[in-house]
């Protein structure tokens, strides 16, 4: 269990009008800067390679839809004994470079495992993207050893990993979800907008948002939804909240912090961090009763 969700993210101050206008100046700054970075991220990152030569553990990950293949490499004595990989989802025609901060710091802090995946900007199908993230999913357990993976998504991202898990049985593979000023509900943002086909998925009345509304049962994956009043591409802000019946979610709610910060705030780091060693955690309690 998630006891006290970062606390260093509800440590930010309160909204006022000045707060609202700072995060503003702060976004269009993470805009510059993001706008400098954007190239180095457009080509798909090269995984790291499985290391060669190690003692094996006792056999491949199993595989989501049955027993594992016999042709998957045996499992890396990395399983049980490291922190889970944990993959980064961009947002709505961004790339890999946005999590430049995220990655250093969950590195600084003993997640050696950070991957990011680029889907392509002319997706026009969160359903398709979803699906690529399940074969990449997939591909970084057999790499890695892991049985599942922990995934940070801003914005898009964060919806495109939810779909995964709860439409396309990702919860398997995936012990947590965290969002970043995801629209969970839909965003009215930007009317004209909507005449990119995933835009308008994104909206309230989109047939993806009625999907995730619908029932989840047994869903294994936790979910960790930040979300910020001074959020302006969230509208409401506060559709960047998770509330579903079946899903295990957490709301943390963040002030002073704009859409474009999510990725790069420091406190919203720490929080990551905190979501995903609180994770672990639990299941390290739950493994440890299940023995008993």
């Amino acid at each position: 269990m998630l006891a006290a969700p970062l606390q260093c993210a509800r440590m930010l101050p309160t909204r006022t009008s000045s707060l609202f206008l700072r995060s503003t100046v702060v976004d269009l700054a993470v805009l510059a800067g993001h706008l400098l970075l954007y190239p180095t991220g457009i080509s798909q990152e090269r995984p790291v390679p499985r290391p060669t030569g190690g003692p094996a553990a006792a056999g491949p990950p199993s595989s989501p839809t049955g027993p594992a293949a016999p042709d998957l490499p045996p499992l890396l004595p990395t399983e049980g004994r490291a922190h889970p990989p944990v993959l980064l989802l961009h947002g709505f025609i961004d790339n890999r470079s946005v999590f430049m901060l995220l990655r250093r710091s969950l590195h600084r802090h003993g997640w050696r495992r950070v991957e990011a995946l680029n889907y392509s900007p002319l997706t026009c199908d969160l359903r398709k993207a979803a699906e690529l993230l399940s074969r990449h999913v997939e591909e970084v357990c057999v790499r890695t050893g892991h049985r599942r993976v922990d995934i940070v998504g801003h914005s898009l991202g964060g919806l495109i990993a939810r779909y995964y898990v709860q439409r396309l049985g990702g919860d398997t593979r995936v012990r947590t979800v965290i969002t970043l000023g995801t629209p969970h509900s839909g965003t009215r943002i930007a009317p004209l907008m909507s005449a990119h086909p995933i835009v308008r998925q994104m909206r309230p009345d989109s047939e993806v948002i009625a999907e995730l509304s619908l029932p989840a049962p047994n869903c294994r994956t936790q979910f960790v939804a930040f979300w910020s009043e001074e959020d302006q591409v969230m509208v409401p802000a506060t559709t960047a909240r998770i509330d579903h019946p079946d899903l295990i979610a957490y709301n943390v709610q963040v002030s002073g912090v704009g859409h474009l910060a999510l990725p790069v705030n420091g406190t919203v780091a720490a929080g990551i961090r905190e979501a995903l060693a609180s994770a672990e955690a639990a299941e390290g309690a739950a493994d440890a009763i299940s023995v008993a």
